[in-house]
């Protein structure tokens, strides 16, 4: 049976006085690929090795299934979790065969039916008799993926398992991953810093900082509508306005926009991501392409507006000189309000 719903609720693992996770709370629904994102340091690894069992909790609990498997006076070691680990270095024995490796773990009885079948998941047919060293890092990764899924687990967590990968190799890998686990249903948790990793994978994202989870959502709601400063800066690059409410509406050097979820605020900052800022040519428009940065499939351009310096991010193909006056469309008149 693949796919087992994960709770974690208040989740906290201290270090001396050190709390690595800080009660952490985060639901991951049977099937769904959660993406822990966050800057080195923040308990994202942590927080996996709790939920694998690797560690035990200070307090609060987690829930795999209908079981506890920590917390309220519960505790099942790792091998009784189902849960398969994907480890950042693939952790595989040198000394075993392709096969060997992806059967450890498996009852003698089922290795005969059950490897082939796992090799043929992961395209290695015809591969069970190398040894690790005689593979590329991608074929490496899939053996360990394999691992991970012999015996059926109802989790498959990942721990950063393309951090030591060339990044024209990344996208690659991410695909195979992708392409190997939806179509099986299992419920997956990914470890992850990269940003383009999390949004191009999962079907949430949990933001973690300093042991907490900060916040969670689709990588579109996280991107388009962050909740704080740090969050948006983290998730990407972005223009912040200062912005003044009155009303119904908010005031910026851009323009005044809704101003939806800012009652009773007077000052905020208002998130423009660059993407948003659509450019035209115009000589006598309110900006001035001051910098322009060529990045091959886009261009990121620096405009300054009313003494306010933008980013626009365009296609390459919509060309502004340098130097040009433009007038600035805000696409979808689409922004955020951080108090």
């Amino acid at each position: 049976m693949w796919g087992s719903t994960v709770r974690i609720d208040g989740v906290t693992k201290r270090y001396g006085s050190v709390a690595a996770v800080d009660g952490a709370t985060l639901e991951v629904g049977s099937g769904e690929l959660v993406a822990l994102l966050g800057p080195s340091g923040c308990g994202k690894t942590t927080l996996l090795r709790l939920v694998a069992g690797f560690e035990r909790p200070d307090g609060g609990s987690i829930t795999l299934g209908s079981a506890v498997v920590s917390g309220s006076g519960a505790w099942q070691p790792p091998e009784r979790r189902r849960v398969g680990m994907v480890f950042q270095d693939y952790a595989l024995f040198p000394h075993l065969t392709v096969a060997q490796n992806v059967g450890f773990g498996l009852p003698r009885r089922d290795r005969e039916r059950r490897v082939p079948a796992l090799l043929a998941l992961v395209d290695l047919c015809g591969l069970g008799g190398r040894y690790p060293h005689e593979l590329s890092g991608g074929q490496q990764q899939r053996v360990a993926l394999a691992r991970a899924l012999g015996p059926a687990p109802d989790v498959v967590l990942l721990d950063e398992p393309w951090s030591n990968v060339d990044p024209l190799l990344r996208t690659e890998l991410r695909e195979e991953v992708s392409r190997i686990l939806r179509p099986l249903g299992v419920t997956a948790i990914l470890v992850t810093h990269d940003r383009e990793e999390a949004f191009s994978l999962a079907d949430r994202i949990a933001l973690m900082r300093d042991g907490s989870i900060v916040q969670s959502g689709t990588p579109e709601e996280l991107y388009f509508a962050p909740a704080s400063r740090w969050a948006a800066e983290f998730l990407g690059a972005g223009n912040l306005l200062a912005g003044r409410v009155d009303g119904d509406a908010v005031h910026t050097p851009l323009g005044v926009f809704a101003a939806n979820g800012a009652a009773g605020a007077a000052a905020v900052d208002v998130l423009v991501r660059p993407e948003l800022l659509e450019l035209a040519p115009d000589p006598h428009g309110a900006g001035e392409v001051v910098r322009r940065e060529f990045r091959g499939h886009d261009v990121f351009y620096r405009v300054l507006v009313n003494g306010v310096e933008l980013v626009s991010q365009r296609p390459s193909n919509e060309v502004v000189p340098l130097g040009a006056r433009v007038s600035i469309r805000l696409h979808d008149g689409r922004v955020a309000l951080l108090h």
